[in-house]
């Protein structure tokens, strides 16, 4: 680590980006307490993680104060929020992170366990359209041991339902207006000021080569990701808390 980054507020970083999610989804924390408690629930409280599209490490930091004495491996592909991630666990030995991408079918050979007791990301696989997530799923199947857990939080739409869905989706952006105007950080605001930084500015231009402005891919029903997990190899799935407009999908092996 250089001088410069190690002189970085990086918990800074952490609190920026936690503060910028919260804008779009303001019930984010229950999400993460509802994910860590079927983590014990199913597996115990020394369980070996594997936070899938990482980014910032915001699962690993909640599980590691729950759980001490559990252990992480953090993989995703942007360059500048895993940078904030090492800077954050910089020392940590409970805490692995690895680069890889994640549509790359060879990317768990990066990992440096063969089995994980529970796989666990949130916000992040909808930039995958349904093709290769499905291909992810196999994969993450075969990594998850028996007994293990899965679990996706993320939006979640229902084509079903197009009323509720443009109701909901109403309200919650005229809620995020108010709370834009009243100076709260969105996606671009964010992006920009990382852009700024003498530390991630290089790290934050390559991720836009890597991804554009955001990914274009796709948001299938709670229905397909249980069923597509089932397909996968898991025994069980369904959904184990839900908000308006998003959903957390639990499958155990």
């Amino acid at each position: 680590m250089t001088a410069a980054e190690q002189g970085t507020n990086w918990q800074s970083w952490q609190e920026s980006w936690d503060r910028q999610q919260e804008w779009y989804m303001p019930d984010r924390e229950e999400r993460f307490r509802v994910m860590l408690d079927m983590v014990e629930a199913l597996v115990g409280p020394e369980p070996r993680v594997l936070d899938l599209a990482c980014g910032t490490g915001s699962i690993t930091d909640r599980l590691l104060k729950r759980f001490p004495r559990a252990t992480s491996t953090g993989v995703d592909l942007d360059p500048a929020l895993l940078a904030i991630a090492r800077g954050s666990f910089d020392g940590d030995g409970r805490v692995t992170f690895v680069t890889a991408d994640l549509k790359d079918p060879d990317w768990t050979e990066r990992l440096p366990y063969d089995s994980y007791d529970a796989v666990l990301t949130a916000t992040a696989l909808h930039w995958l359209h349904a093709e290769p997530l499905a291909g992810l799923y196999r994969r993450i199947g075969r990594l998850v041991r028996d007994g293990g857990v899965f679990m996706n939080a993320d939006h979640m739409i229902d084509p079903e339902t197009p009323r509720i869905n443009a109701a909901e989706r109403a309200h919650r952006h005229a809620v995020m207006d108010r709370a834009k105007a009243g100076g709260a950080l969105d996606w671009a605001d964010w992006w920009a000021l990382a852009a700024e930084d003498p530390v991630l500015a290089g790290p934050t231009a390559e991720r836009f080569e890597i991804y554009g402005e955001h990914a274009d891919g796709d948001m299938p029903s709670v229905r397909w990701h249980a069923e597509t997990l089932r397909g996968a190899g898991f025994a069980e799935a369904r959904t184990v808390w839900s908000s308006p407009s998003d959903s957390l999908v639990l499958a155990v092996k």
